[in-house]
């Protein structure tokens, strides 16, 4: 847009002209308080913007928001005020007011239950800030696993322009030689000292290493997966995913995004018209790709089922059938050995989609007015040994299909998902075993360690009870750990099973999301009992139990003449009550149903 100059700007005094229609669409005139009277609300707004030192002139300028979600409770975005500070020179170097507000912020080590439990609050906070301050458009600074999709969920609600800015991964740490990095390394360790592979001095040594700078998981988990999505919807700079939170490159793609914040001030730039189908395909065809975050498929269906016009035409399904045509590619923990400043190195989401150009829908649109194609166009590929070692042509993938997997069967009619990618023990991936029960995450803890729990290598670890409503909050407690006699025994994977999630960080033959979960009244998955047979046949998209149906019909009763799935929902206070009474299941996306584009049903 073009701003106004100083000879052509109104006279102040016209503000106080009660004659004059106050009709201004852009800068501080706009979204005024409802006093009943334009005017006046003006003039106070006016009076306060001056009490926080800024001139008349600031009331002609597109007024850029910027979402600061730093907080003492959150060592990823521990970056944020150095960030702030290079929007708002990107910002006013391009003609912007930058207005800098805070929301909630979320980190996955300390938020009580689970962050994911907060992320629809997270959303809430941001669309309603959002479309309640006068706002041209939005920077959303984000980072650590919840918070990306919880403002993308509420950037697209509100409909202004919004452009993400992550903040970056950490660079990895180091221990005797090696490098080592949060969070998969954090994972594998433990499990080493679990098994009593490693002393406590070792863990105690490793864990000075695993976060050694500020930034998000140095693995291609949830934090840096949601980058990389956000990126491929074409709404932040493509190095923009990968720039470690330490880097001046990270800063300099901060500036870059003040920048084109301001060009993006439009109604032509509101996320629901920029995003499409195609745009969404594109980001499922990246997370098959990259190996990522089982996480994902939650957060994309509820950012989709956001979207009014995409709603409905994305489904899990979609996310199995571009995983058929698309090879994993990027050579990452937890499905391989980087981590994510060598894929910044490697040439990041830049080469990436360069690879992957056969499969892209090159038309999809971009913040900054240019098709996907047109970026790719001005880019050059990175064609170097380094680059193909980290990012593999489509020609030698790290695996050949179906990173992420959708699996359905009398066990999960709403749909499960494994990724199949970073399973430990590939055999696993068509297995039948007899059934471990663990009722919930109490009861796993009590009991996984026992010397005397009845279970073999061949057993199928079953958790139930930490759905979306069951604990609530769908934790990551889907990585159950291997029972500690059988890992002293050298057992490394199981075939396990839970209705919750994983940390996008880990690795295993694991089954997710299974829905519906376990504390509703007709799951089946609620009935499975010690000594079942469960077989998955990933190859053939199966999750089964294989018990009569006339049994499942009977257990299913029996339990609702006990009633045993009551879940007194409605006598709940607060936010707890509000997010069981409201919250969908994991193939919806795990939204509240009011928050979706169709509405509570």
């Amino acid at each position: 847009m073009s701003l106004p100059t100083q000879s052509s700007r109104a006279d102040p005094l016209e503000d106080y002209d009660l004659s004059r229609p106050l009709n201004s669409k852009v800068g501080l005139r706009q979204g005024l308080a409802a006093y009943g009277d334009a005017h006046f609300s003006l003039f106070l707004r006016k009076a306060f913007i001056k009490a926080a030192g800024y001139g008349e002139d600031a009331l002609t300028r597109p007024v850029i928001g910027i979402i600061n979600t730093g907080s003492g409770f959150n060592p990823c975005h521990a970056n944020v005020p150095q960030l702030i500070e290079a929007v708002k020179r990107g910002v006013q170097l391009n003609g912007g007011l930058p207005i800098e507000f805070p929301t909630i912020s979320l980190h996955e080590s300390f938020s009580s239950p689970t962050s994911m439990y907060l992320r629809n609050l997270m959303s809430m906070d941001t669309e309603e800030m959002i479309k309640a301050q006068p706002l041209d458009a939005c920077i959303m600074i984000g980072g650590c696993d919840k918070t990306v999709p919880a403002q993308l969920m509420g950037g697209i609600s509100a409909n202004k322009p919004v452009l993400p800015l992550v903040t970056g991964p950490m660079m990895p740490g180091s221990h005797r030689g090696t490098r080592i990095g949060a969070c998969t390394d954090c994972r594998n360790n433990w499990a080493a000292y679990r098994a009593g592979v490693m002393d406590i001095e070792d863990i105690a040594a490793i864990n000075d290493e695993l976060a050694p700078t500020s930034g998000t998981c140095g693995v291609m988990g949830t934090a840096s997966t949601m980058a990389c999505i956000a990126a491929a919807l074409g709404l932040m700079p493509l190095r923009g995913a990968s720039a470690p939170a330490v880097s001046a490159t990270r800063l300099r793609v901060a500036e870059e995004t003040g920048k084109n914040a301001v060009a993006a001030v439009s109604d032509e730039y509101r996320p629901q018209t920029i995003l499409t189908k195609e745009s969404f395909l594109n980001a499922i065809t990246v997370l098959q790709a990259i190996g990522g975050s089982t996480n994902a498929v939650v957060h994309i269906m509820a950012i989709v089922n956001r979207h009014p016009d995409v709603a409905g035409t994305i489904t899990l399904d979609t996310f199995d059938e571009i995983g058929k045509k698309t090879p994993l590619v990027v050579d990452l923990k937890p499905s391989g050995d980087g981590y994510m400043t060598d894929f910044h190195n490697a040439g990041g989401m830049t080469a990436l989609l360069q690879t992957l150009r056969p499969l892209l829908f090159l038309s999809a649109r971009t913040i900054t007015g240019q098709s996907l194609g047109e970026v790719l166009d001005a880019s050059s590929p990175h064609d170097f040994p380094y680059s193909r070692e980290i990012i593999r042509p489509l020609s030698n993938p790290l695996y050949p299909r179906s990173s992420i997997v959708v699996l359905r069967g009398n066990l999960a009619p709403g749909g499960a998902v494994i990724k199949a990618s970073a399973s430990k023990d590939r055999r696993l991936l068509s297995h039948a075993g007899a059934a471990v029960v663990f009722s919930d995450t109490a009861d796993l803890a009590r009991r996984i360690d026992d010397p005397k729990l009845k279970v073999t290598a061949d057993s199928v670890l079953v958790l139930k009870g930490i759905g979306p409503i069951g604990h609530p909050g769908m934790p990551e407690a889907g990585l159950i750990n291997i029972p500690r006699k059988l890992g002293a025994m050298g057992v490394q994977d199981m075939l396990r099973l839970s209705d919750g999630r994983m940390s996008g960080t880990a690795g295993g033959t694991i089954v997710l999301h299974i829905s519906p979960e376990s504390v509703m009244a007709d799951s089946v998955y609620g009935v499975v009992r010690d000594g079942d047979i469960i077989r998955c046949d990933v190859e053939n998209r199966l999750i089964q139990l294989d018990v009569p149906d006339e049994e499942i019909v009977r257990r299913i009763a029996d339990r609702k003449s006990a009633n045993s799935t009551k879940h007194a929902t409605g006598k709940k206070r607060g936010y707890r009550g509000l997010y069981e009474r409201s919250v969908n299941q994991a193939e919806h996306g795990v939204d509240f149903d009011f928050l979706t584009a169709a509405g509570p049903s």
